[in-house]
């Protein structure tokens, strides 16, 4: 058995790796709730394909935290308690400032062309208030963040630690507050201006990385950071959903 083991269906090879992804993006979202069961037999159905990729998918997203291994119960969605939620918010508020550090030191120009490319992307989905868009460009934005910093164990542990954070956290709306228009005026909740703030946020960190200025990139990185984890709240157990999945509609990133 190979490391990426595949499997047949439709006619098409369906790696291992294609299924860990569709798995992990269904235990991110609550699909899959903390303490569930997955069973093989199940899973397999699910994503249409062989119950070996599917073991072999188990595995791996046991080594990254995602499962656990239950005597009498099987493959279970790990439940971190609540000191391992906030270790994952101390270590990102350490580890990104970090990253863009070493961005500012060892990006290349194709780093900065995507990275910019990015920005404006965000700016005009915020500005419209497309914020599903705007996440996940803003996940991409991080992740050829965490790959500028040429350095593959930081740029793995950053977008490891990305994905944990979004399996236990959520936005909360009520705390993305914006300073009231004017003096004396109540400030709302406003996910519209923040996400407007937080691309220029981002658009203020590339300039300091195409600057090479890792002092300036550190600095922003942690106000970004800061502000960006006060507005997250733990997740609730989401419910299990039953339908099919195929593997071939999972993302390709995450």
């Amino acid at each position: 058995m190979s490391g990426d083991t595949t499997a047949i269906q439709g006619g098409r090879r369906i790696s291992a790796h294609a299924v860990c992804t569709a798995i992990r993006d269904d235990i991110v979202s609550g699909t899959f709730a903390p303490g569930s069961r997955l069973t093989e037999e199940l899973l397999a159905r699910r994503y249409g394909v062989s119950r070996v990729p599917v073991r072999e998918a188990l595995r791996t997203l046991e080594s990254e935290g995602f499962v656990t291994t239950r005597r009498h119960a099987g493959a279970c969605v790990a439940q971190p308690s609540e000191r391992d939620a906030a270790d994952l918010l101390d270590i990102r508020a350490l580890l990104e400032p970090l990253g863009a550090a070493r961005a500012a030191q060892r990006r290349t120009e194709a780093h900065l062309k995507v990275l910019r490319g990015l920005v404006r992307l965000g700016q005009e989905r915020a500005q419209r208030g497309q914020f599903s868009e705007a996440r996940s460009l803003g996940d991409w934005f991080h992740e050829t963040l965490a790959q500028a910093s040429s350095s593959p164990s930081l740029a793995g542990l950053l977008v490891q630690l990305r994905r944990k954070t979004a399996w236990v956290y959520a936005v909360d709306p009520a705390r993305q507050i914006v300073p009231p228009p004017a003096p004396g005026g109540a400030g709302r909740p406003d996910p519209r201006a923040r996400a407007v703030e937080s691309w220029a946020e981002h658009g203020a960190l590339v300039d300091a990385v195409a600057r090479g200025d890792a002092d300036r990139a550190r600095a922003l990185a942690t106000a970004h950071t800061e502000r960006a984890l006060s507005e997250f709240r733990l997740r609730r157990p989401v419910p299990v959903r039953t339908s099919k999945h195929s593997v071939n509609t999972a993302s390709g990133r995450n």
